[in-house]
């Protein structure tokens, strides 16, 4: 049985029901499926064919016990997850003349971003797990764009679970705010935060504490459906499964994918796929926060202050997600990721040996893509073609044709489009000019119909927020107990 292991090692191992409910491990750690199941070519030729949920259900059944959830069950769960996409199977689009760059867009589901794609799975997962148990959950996670309106929606009028997406106010588009504050849902409380001087990961330094703070973790029954979350990180394996398959008769096995990097989930997911036997490489496209660029490109980590970007979804210089890569690649040796948290949190630096550096590059080139470079690839690419990105899908494809430009033969590459352009009207304006009229890709009816909704929200400063908090969330449990 796949049993879940935390990245700090000092505690034990755990089922997926509880490693999805608990999101953190008990030692602060992130967990990490072990075994991971290697596929073979006979299983990989057999799945080829199959849609996308049905690859989801397979993909998951590696993951997921029978004894845990049974497969009938794990099926409809899976299901009702892809019910509301208005296309369960990603559109793979070839956008050059060679046939060699192409684009995955994850962004038909109901919130118009990728996060869809993992957030409807594991919160009706969790659902599931908190019916059989009569319990409850309070869902805390940090958003620097899509996250919160993903979980949102996905939370929104389940009895067992009360969501808290926490963004940092003025840091992401009006859009994506208005997608979390217009939900109208009793158990969905936003929270605008002032004073985020780091952006996103000062909201993880904060959801952080009060996970390491076991015992009011446990008072206030918390969990987090960011990608700390296992079950987040599991079901972003599948699409590279299924552009892999969708490409593998054209291209054989030699593909890449450029995928725009912050928290790192999404890469992660990726190198579970590899692990899984997946023969494919990484390009790790990053704007100008770019933490991951330099730890594969020098083997360096070092924390340096936030920089706003165009492409604010991404917006992370503390990746934290880069903890579970780490420790697969340093072969499950919790230590290596005890003493480089360390370091990061006593020195503000890691600076990782030539073994560790050439273990964690293995497969994986990077990119730093800069605001106008992200603009440039939006404006070329719609006036050549008419297609519209949004700016993280446009740094996913500028990094590819950074990295492309340096390899020694053309190399087919997909290139991650994580965001519906609609979300992003202002970074468009800028990209196609000022006299351009707004394209009719760059709306769509649900943002519009949320323009003239009702807000709901709570507002705090940054100082405030872990008490404020703490006393909302006490309150909510306590008016679901009345309730019952």
């Amino acid at each position: 049985m796949v049993k879940y292991h935390s990245t700090r090692g000092s505690c034990p191992p755990v089922s997926f029901e509880q490693a999805v409910l608990q999101g953190f491990a008990a030692d602060g750690g992130l967990f990490v499926p072990h075994p991971i199941t290697r596929l073979s070519r006979d299983r990989l030729n057999h799945w080829k064919h199959l849609c996308y949920v049905d690859l989801a259900k397979e993909v998951m059944s590696c993951f997921i016990d029978s004894t845990i959830v049974p497969k009938q069950d794990l099926g409809c769960l899976l299901d009702e997850s892809f019910a509301s996409f208005d296309k369960a199977d990603p559109p793979l689009l070839s956008i050059d003349s060679d046939g060699q760059s192409w684009v995955l867009e994850l962004f038909h589901g109901p919130t118009l971003s990728f996060k869809d794609v993992a957030m409807g799975f594991l919160i009706r997962v969790m659902d599931y797990f908190l019916d059989r148990r009569n319990d409850q959950l309070s869902l805390i996670l940090a958003t620097t764009g899509d996250t919160g309106p993903a979980a949102a929606y996905a939370a929104a009028g389940r009895k067992r679970i009360s969501c808290w997406p926490l963004f940092p106010a003025g840091m992401i588009s009006k859009e994506q705010e208005l997608q979390m504050t217009t939900i109208g849902a009793e158990n969905v409380t936003p929270v605008g935060v002032r004073g985020c001087l780091e952006g996103g990961d000062d909201l993880d330094l904060v959801v952080a504490r009060l996970f390491g703070d076991g015992r009011l973790t446990n008072r206030l029954k918390l969990s987090s459906v960011n990608s700390i979350n296992i079950g987040r990180v599991l079901m972003q394996a599948v699409h590279y499964f299924y552009a892999y398959f969708r490409l593998i008769e054209r291209f054989g096995d030699a593909l890449i994918f450029s995928i725009p990097a912050g928290a790192f989930g999404n890469s992660c997911g990726g190198e579970i796929a590899r692990a899984m036997g997946l023969p494919i490489q990484f390009i790790c496209a990053t704007n100008k926060n770019h933490t991951l660029h330099r730890i594969f490109s020098a083997g360096i980590f070092e924390k340096l202050p936030l920089q706003h970007s165009l492409s604010s979804a991404i917006d992370i210089v503390v990746p934290y997600n880069f903890w579970r890569f780490l420790y697969l690649r340093s072969d499950l040796d919790p230590e290596v990721v005890n003493r480089s948290m360390s370091e990061l949190k006593d020195r503000g630096k890691v600076t990782f040996d030539v073994s560790l550096s050439h273990k964690l590059s293995r497969g994986v080139v990077s990119a730093s893509v800069t605001d106008e470079q992200t603009l440039v690839t939006m404006r070329d690419l719609y006036e050549q073609t008419g297609y519209l990105l949004d700016p993280h899908g446009a740094v996913a494809v500028a990094g590819a044709a950074q990295c492309r430009s340096m390899m020694a033969k053309p190399t087919p590459c997909v290139s991650v489009a994580t965001a519906h352009p609609a979300k992003f009207p202002e970074v468009i304006k800028k990209a196609l000019g000022s006299n351009h009229q707004l394209p009719e890709a760059a709306f769509h009816p649900s943002l519009e119909e949320a323009k003239h909704a009702d807000v709901k929200m709570m507002t705090c400063n940054y100082e405030e927020l872990e008490k404020r908090l703490v006393e909302e969330i006490e309150a909510s449990l306590q008016g679901q107990q009345s309730d019952k």
